[in-house]
C-alpha cells in the first residue's frame, strides 16, 4: 500500500477538469448583468486595487513556481525602474499574482510540510535534494534560491501587491488533503489560514491578470 507521499501526482488536466465545476464561475447566460456591476462597484469587488499605485505598473503571472522567479521578476523591475530613470518610492509598483501551481508558494512552511506541497507542484529542496517540505522562497535558506534578496517576504516590503488565485487553492487544497485522509473543506480553510500574512486571495488568478491590465499594468509572464 503506497504511503500519501508516494502517490502519483494527478494529471494537470484533472486540474483544469475541477475548475471547469466550478459552475458559478463559468455560468453562461447569467452573468453579464451582473458583472458589469460588480466592475462599477471598483474597489469593493477588488479592493487590492486601491494599493497599486504609481505611474509605472507591471503585473507578474506566476502559473508556476519557476524556481522563485516570480518575486525575483518583481523585485527586477521595481529595481531597474528606480535606478535606471532615478525614481521615488512609489513611483513604481509590482503586482504579483501566484495562480495554477504556483498557489502554494503564498503558503508558510507548515502547510508546506503538512501537505507535502514539493511533491506537488516539483519544487526540490537543494539541501535535501527530495521533495521540500517548506517554502523555499518566503525566508529562505542560504542556497535556496539564486538570489535571495529577492525573496517573497523581501518583495512584500517593497511597493508591490501579491494576488493568490482562489480558484486553485480550492482545487488544490482539496487534492492535497485528499492524499493525506483531510476533506476538502477542512484543507481548504486549513490553507486559507496558513496564507503569508499580507497575501490576498482573489476570485481567480486569470481575473487578476486581467484587472491589473485593466488600471494600466504592463504585463510580464513570471511563470
Amino acid at each position: 500500500m503506497p504511503t500519501p507521499a508516494q502517490l502519483p501526482l494527478p494529471p494537470r488536466r484533472s486540474f483544469v477538469q475541477r475548475l471547469a465545476g466550478l459552475s458559478a464561475v463559468f455560468a453562461v447566460g447569467a452573468a453579464p448583468s451582473r458583472l458589469l456591476g460588480a466592475e462599477s462597484q471598483g474597489a469593493a469587488v477588488d479592493p487590492w486595487l486601491s494599493a497599486v499605485k504609481g505611474k509605472h505598473k507591471q503585473v507578474f503571472d506566476a502559473p508556476e513556481p519557476n524556481n522563485g522567479f516570480p518575486s525575483i521578476f518583481a523585485a527586477t523591475y521595481l529595481g531597474t525602474m528606480a535606478a535606471t530613470y532615478k525614481l521615488t518610492p512609489g513611483q513604481a509598483h509590482a503586482v504579483v499574482v501566484l495562480r495554477h501551481f504556483a498557489m502554494p508558494l503564498a503558503l508558510t512552511d507548515a502547510i508546506w510540510a503538512k501537505y507535502k506541497l514539493g511533491a506537488m507542484i516539483s519544487v526540490v529542496d537543494p539541501g535535501t535534494k527530495a521533495p521540500s517540505m517548506r517554502n523555499l522562497y518566503y525566508m529562505p535558506k542560504d542556497g535556496d534560491m539564486m538570489f535571495p534578496t529577492a525573496s517573497i517576504d523581501n518583495v512584500m516590503k517593497m511597493a508591490s501587491t501579491f494576488l493568490v488565485c482562489g480558484a486553485a487553492l480550492a482545487v488544490l487544497s482539496e487534492k492535497a488533503g485528499a492524499a493525506i485522509g483531510v476533506d476538502a473543506a477542512t484543507a481548504k480553510k486549513e490553507w486559507e489560514a496558513g496564507l503569508i500574512p499580507g497575501m490576498h486571495v482573489v476570485p481567480s488568478g486569470v481575473l487578476a491578470v486581467g484587472r491589473a491590465q485593466e488600471i494600466g499594468c504592463s504585463y510580464c509572464f513570471a511563470g
